[in-house]
């Protein structure tokens, strides 16, 4: 290779990485395995052909139909289509045409346009200038509560990590085994009684007991396949917050395998313990085995983690690569070793949601709670349904039957 060469060369791999950086910032889940790939894909075919160089990148980069309009718009306007690039330097952003609705479109605009600046303050604005009528409508942080997780910009993420952050998990004390000192216990405990009797003399003085209060284990069980991809780091957050704030929390994670995190997650820096994660799970973003894992973690972890009653949090949206091969069995054994077994969907937030592929119909059945988790709100709902107590153990299944009769 001449000297020339390897100088074009090291410019295009210089490329290639500000392109995926900018792919990652605007929300696609692009990592050094991804570059490297891209690096090596290049080289083969070869950049002679526009075409050909697009539909490479795209091979490497696109996991998911409904990521091909991102990367659609950041390949034309990063790599000097004139027409776009001038576009989105303005400020009419919404006015590029896209085959996609109206919301759909904004939010991709903006997530696009913060990657590739990401200092708007230092763009020019011009003079042009907006009037709102601020009467009847909710403030900012209002909105930020009630928007999906898949919706928000970069800050609105940010300052959605910072409020899960804050939340606390105050799950409702049960009675244990144990007893402790209590002057007004209903039981008389006659080991301190006498031990107070041979320190006092002839005076007794009757001291009591009560059965000691300690919140239940939570256990958590999150799936970070492709389809959760957006929304499973948003949890990573959340998990990281409550086993930083309470003890006995048992976190794993799963798309074709099971991992153990809950180590990583103790560590009080939030970014240090999310590289960790990183670190530790080789299938992000990739298949969903569900019934594969929870036999997994029937087989290896429930007698270690579930033995003391534990509350169980299954985050999955129930599409599952098995077609749920086993996974009523598995998910019938959960139920009956833990005391609380709680579904969260983010697919429940669609209105007249259905379980219709075959995971979910296996599922269903054996949970007692089957509740959206999408936003900040339906996280907030959470925490109030934790800390109340648990209603007469009845599965989702027939909950859902109820709500349609009644509807």
């Amino acid at each position: 290779m001449t000297e020339r060469e390897e100088g074009q060369d090291g410019r295009l791999v210089a490329n290639l990485m500000h392109f995926a950086r900018t792919l990652r910032t605007a929300g696609l889940p692009v990592g050094p395995g991804k570059v490297i790939d891209a690096v090596a894909a290049v080289r083969a075919v070869g950049i002679t052909n526009r075409s050909d160089f697009y539909w490479t990148l795209h091979a490497v980069f696109v996991n998911r139909p409904d990521q091909r309009p991102l990367f659609d718009q950041a390949f034309q306007i990063f790599w000097r289509n004139p027409e776009l690039l001038k576009k989105m330097m303005s400020l009419l952003l919404p006015e590029m045409s896209l085959d996609l609705p109206q919301d759909e479109r904004e939010e991709m605009l903006r997530r696009l346009a913060e990657a590739l600046h990401p200092h708007p303050e230092a763009r020019e604005t011009g003079e042009t200038e907006f009037e709102f009528d601020a009467a009847m409508t909710f403030s900012d942080r209002e909105q930020l509560q009630s928007m999906d997780f898949e919706k928000m910009s970069l800050d609105e993420l940010a300052r959605a990590k910072a409020a899960i952050a804050r939340l606390r998990l105050p799950i409702l004390d049960r009675p244990t085994r144990r007893f402790a000192a209590d002057p007004h216990g209903a039981r008389a405990d006659m080991r301190a009684t006498l031990r107070a009797a041979l320190r006092a003399g002839n005076i007794v003085e009757i001291k009591r007991k009560s059965r000691r209060l300690r919140p239940p284990p939570l256990v958590v069980l999150c799936d970070i396949s492709g389809s959760m991809s957006r929304y499973s780091r948003m949890f990573l957050h959340f998990m990281h917050a409550i086993t930083n704030d309470r003890d006995r929390v048992f976190t794993f994670v799963f798309g074709t395998r099971l991992t153990n995190i809950t180590r990583y997650l103790r560590f009080r820096d939030v970014d240090m313990a999310l590289d960790k994660v990183a670190e530790s799970v080789a299938d992000w973003s990739g298949g969903t085995r569900i019934g594969h894992c929870i036999a997994d973690f029937n087989l290896l972890w429930s007698r270690r983690v579930l033995a003391q009653g534990p509350v169980v949090l299954l985050i999955t949206d129930g599409l599952d690569r098995d077609v749920g091969v086993g996974l009523a069995h598995e998910m019938d054994r959960l139920h009956r070793s833990c005391r609380r077994l709680i579904w969260l969907n983010p697919l429940l937030r669609y209105e007249g949601f259905e379980p219709k592929s075959l995971g979910m119909r296996a599922m269903l059945p054996h949970v007692d709670e089957f509740r959206p988790v999408h936003n900040l709100d339906s996280l907030a709902d959470l925490v109030m349904v934790l800390s109340a107590p648990a209603p007469r153990r009845l599965n989702a299944a027939a909950d859902m039957r109820m709500g349609a009769r009644a509807a």
